[in-house]
């Protein structure tokens, strides 16, 4: 257990930021499951859009790293021009 009041002090403030960050990066996947289950190319560039500009903000904010970001976006983009 932490002795000195500032590292109880980091443990919550860790604690909350941990649990805001799981938030964005479970709603970031649910967003992801939803592109990848849609055949409808407006829908898809639509949810695209969204998608793009999520991940954008997790790499920006550091949730996520800034190529994860990346690489996500490369792969949904490539799936949104596939459907016809």
């Amino acid at each position: 257990m932490a002795n000195h009041k500032s590292a109880l002090k980091r443990i919550r403030s860790n604690e909350a930021k941990r649990l805001r960050n799981r938030y964005y990066v479970k709603t970031s996947r649910t967003f992801i499951k939803r592109l990848r289950a849609t055949t409808d190319k407006a829908e898809a560039l639509d949810l695209y859009k969204r998608v793009s500009s999520l991940l954008d903000k997790l790499a920006k904010k550091k949730i996520i790293h800034k190529n994860n970001a990346a690489h996500k976006k490369s792969k949904l983009a490539k799936y949104v021009n596939s459907l016809s």
